[in-house]
């Protein structure tokens, strides 16, 4: 019997507080950024209303459809949407395709009620809707 691809590449979760500390979004304790990427899977009139500092962005419907991931190839990737469901989506498919690939629990609207700074696309103060 074959597993189903999301039960064989089902991706760990992480929540919005350790997400923040693997993508650099906070320091350790000796005040150096961690090397994961977030990736953010959300449509792009999602995201510019707000987003995470140095996101990746790259829609889950790319995503599906092959695009690369260009800067993020290679990086361990803590992939993030609106409130979870893409992502979790997102996070099975690249660890299917060999990524080391995390879900942010909760999505934006957790990161956003936990603290993170979420910004808008000209860097002002942001919203997730």
């Amino acid at each position: 019997m074959v597993d189903a691809p999301h039960q064989r590449y089902a991706p760990g979760r992480v929540g919005v507080t350790e997400a923040a500390a693997r993508t650099g979004h906070t320091t350790d304790a000796a005040g150096t950024p961690a090397g994961a990427v977030l990736l953010d899977v959300r449509e792009l009139h999602e995201r510019q209303t707000g987003q995470a500092p140095r996101a990746v962005h790259r829609p889950l419907s790319a995503l599906v459809a092959g695009a690369p991931l260009d800067a993020a190839q290679g990086a361990p990737l803590i992939v993030i949407c609106r409130s979870g469901n893409r992502s979790r989506q997102a996070a099975a498919l690249l660890a299917g395709r060999g990524a080391g690939a995390v879900d942010a629990t909760g999505g934006m609207r957790n990161r956003a009620d936990a603290g993170p700074a979420v910004v808008d696309a000209h860097g002002g103060n942001g919203s997730v809707s």
